[in-house]
């Protein structure tokens, strides 16, 4: 009796694990949540709109019916943050007893009357010639400190392109104001005018909490903004967005029910679907300042794979392959399985720095893209022709598959990365 007891209890234990590892996922599961998300119905999914709400909506009921729990308990789905933007309306400044033309002064606050003068204990920073112009700008807009920055002069003609800082921005409480041109003020007085406006935006978070290891975390992300209406090409104004990046989005929808029907992850595995990503990375930006970097294993974030990559089917690219060690982990775990993953192929475009993995990557946390879009020539990036009809579901499917798999060492606690550098 007993060793029929010992016979059946190994043949359920087999069976159970055979269970696991057979999960199908559904090149129809994929269709329906592409074809919802790029739908003309929601107009491309601008962030501030009422159809990036739906799409929000829709994330959030996958994330409740896949049993997740949510982001520090919050009781929602929705991590919803604010984002200010303001209206230019007027400026005068004097600067060493001399008036400065208002072209040559931009101020980035969201305080609709701002004074400031010498005495008002800004801070005061320069761009150099040769420095990158937009990099530093934005570096000093979010600093959260008050701040002059003097831009030299060599930078006249790209001076107002800075503008486009106001058009949405955190609220730290701090401003800063870039003057062209100008050395060192002893005296100074800036008067700046502005109509300021309040917009929610939201990440949809979901946990699903580890079994020994709660406070070790993966991460799977995607964003599900996009570009919304535009500029008409061939009579179609709808920027539809199904490989940007309603192809990732639903692979972060469709891994939610794997790692949930496995039941075996030892680490706690985050599951986000981020705004914001097409108009300045706001989502992953505010996402990282709510969690302890230290605390984030790895990042797996999905990006475009709703089209064959430039080795054909069943493999895709990692950017930052050698900035940490995850992706050799994840090539070790696909090993035999016919699917590859490759280093980042376009290195000049600078891939690991434009995507919502680079505000994790920046703290130390391995966070990596996972894509297969082909950089250097995919024709619907960013056109209103990015729908779904121009994706291969039965490859998208697969790469899914392939990124589950390739995980699942991570996420078991088998497997640590290396931090980035």
């Amino acid at each position: 009796m007993k060793k029929i007891l010992l016979l059946l209890a190994g043949f359920f234990y087999l069976w159970a694990g055979a269970q696991k590892s057979e999960y199908k996922f559904s090149p129809i599961e994929a269709k329906f949540i592409v074809s919802y998300l790029a739908s003309d119905d929601l107009k491309g999914r601008k962030i501030f709109s009422p159809e990036i709400d739906k799409a929000a909506g829709f994330i959030a009921e996958k994330f409740k019916n896949a049993g997740l729990k949510t982001f520090d308990n919050s009781g929602s789905y929705l991590q919803t943050f604010s984002m200010i933007s303001s209206k230019f309306k007027g400026i005068t400044s004097v600067v060493n007893n001399e008036p400065v033309a208002q072209d040559r002064i931009i101020a980035i606050t969201a305080k609709p009357e701002l004074t400031v003068t010498e005495k008002s204990g800004y801070e005061m920073k320069h761009i150099n010639k040769g420095d990158n112009l937009f990099r530093e700008s934005i570096a000093n807009a979010q600093s959260g400190k008050n701040r002059i920055v003097l831009v030299d002069n060599s930078f006249a003609n790209d001076f107002k392109r800075i503008t486009f800082l106001k058009r949405n921005f955190f609220n730290t409480g701090a401003s800063t104001i870039f003057v062209l041109g100008t050395s060192k003020p002893n005296s100074f007085t800036i008067k700046a005018y502005h109509e300021i406006s309040e917009n929610k935006m939201h990440n949809i978070v979901g946990v699903l909490p580890g079994k020994s290891k709660p406070d070790e975390y993966v991460i799977f992300s995607a964003h599900y903004d996009h570009l919304g209406i535009g500029k008409p090409e061939n009579g179609d104004s709808i920027y539809n967005g199904a490989n940007d990046d309603a192809s990732g989005t639903a692979a972060v929808m469709m891994l939610t029910d794997y790692f949930s029907k496995r039941g075996d992850n030892e680490r706690s595995i985050i599951f986000v679907a981020f705004t914001g990503e097409e108009s300045g990375g706001f989502g992953s930006r505010y996402f990282s300042q709510k969690i302890v970097p230290e605390k984030i294993v790895a990042m797996l974030n999905i990006e475009m794979i709703g089209t064959e990559s430039k080795w054909g089917k069943n493999s895709a690219y990692i950017t930052g392959f050698d900035k940490s060690s995850l992706g050799q982990i994840l090539q070790k775990n696909l090993a035999g399985t016919g699917f590859e993953f490759y280093p980042d192929p376009y290195p000049t475009e600078q891939l690991f720095y434009r995507s919502d993995n680079a505000t994790l990557a920046r703290l130390g946390v391995p966070a990596h893209t996972i894509s297969t879009s082909k950089m250097d020539n995919e024709p619907h990036y960013h056109k209103p022709s990015d729908e779904i009809k121009t994706l291969d579901m039965n490859n998208l499917t697969e790469i899914v598959r392939s990124i589950g798999l390739s995980a699942t060492g991570i996420i078991s606690g088998k497997d640590t990365p290396t931090r980035v550098l």
